[in-house]
């Protein structure tokens, strides 16, 4: 009884005084017509990329907006990534952000990760998506810029799976998402900080 005594006092002697514990990352509920997902954000290694959600968080600009796209893989069933958030709409986009690359943050695509949909380099603003399965191929590498992945789900990956399988007309926006609109988009009711 009295070595693990010792043992916590000789650390606790020498950590810093005053040292305060390191801030908890970020957490939001997104409340969706299906169910809630939760998911923690990176904002120590995507501090840019964290905080551009956040202020559509916290304007409630992501309230009433949907998950539109599903996106499933031709190669393994059950993978692919949902697409939601203020679905290009103009009025309710701040200004594109910067990009922060899978290189420079270290935060990868991974079973249930949340990055920033975009267009070009630089052109993220109120779309996100969750990876349903590893999906490195978004990761930035060598001369391809990638995603910017800023969180992780922590709970309700059932309800991302749930979204993926939902029925998507036969053609799309462009090339890219052709085969992957949702016919019945799935509603974004709210998302908010819970921590």
């Amino acid at each position: 009884m009295l070595r693990p005594l010792v043992a916590l006092l000789s650390l606790l002697a020498f950590a810093p005084a005053g040292a305060a514990p390191p801030a908890p990352l970020p957490k939001v509920a997104i409340v969706t017509s299906e169910g809630t997902i939760v998911a923690t954000l990176e904002a120590k290694r995507a501090p840019i990329t964290t905080a551009n959600f956040l202020r559509y968080v916290d304007a409630k600009r992501f309230d009433n907006t949907t998950f539109y796209r599903a996106a499933r893989s031709k190669r393994i069933p059950g993978k692919g990534l949902i697409q939601g958030g203020i679905n290009h709409k103009i009025p309710k986009s701040f200004l594109p952000i910067k990009h922060e690359p899978t290189t420079v943050t270290g935060v990868h695509h991974l079973d249930g990760t949340l990055s920033m949909a975009r267009n070009e380099v630089n052109s993220a603003m109120g779309d996100f998506f969750i990876t349903v399965g590893p999906a490195p191929d978004l990761d930035a590498r060598s001369n391809y810029p990638g995603y910017a992945a800023f969180g992780h789900v922590i709970s309700g990956m059932a309800i991302a799976k749930k979204i993926l399988s939902k029925p998507t007309y036969p053609g799309g926006y462009d090339e890219m998402t052709i085969g992957q609109i949702i016919r019945q988009p799935v509603k974004i009711l709210t998302v908010r900080r819970i921590q």
